[in-house]
């Protein structure tokens, strides 16, 4: 499953590092909890939620369906 995540996360990073930012895979838990680490300017982004919840992981989620909740750490 890890490697299904990092291939989904590689579809998103493009977008991420055209605003200077990027994201890490931190955490794949058994119960489908993904922790991942905002980096660059993501990480102090104020729209850094969003970009979280409207686009990491409704991606991750339509990629791998395995994948339940996706939190920042």
């Amino acid at each position: 499953m890890k490697e299904k995540i990092e291939a989904a996360l590689d579809k998103i990073r493009p977008q991420l590092r055209m605003d200077g930012g990027d994201v890490k895979l931190v955490e794949v838990g058994e119960n489908g909890v993904v922790k991942v680490k905002l980096t660059g300017a993501c990480g102090g982004c104020p729209m850094s939620q969003m970009t979280l919840k409207m686009g990491i992981e409704r991606i991750l989620k339509k990629e791998v369906p395995e994948v339940k909740e996706v939190i920042a750490v």
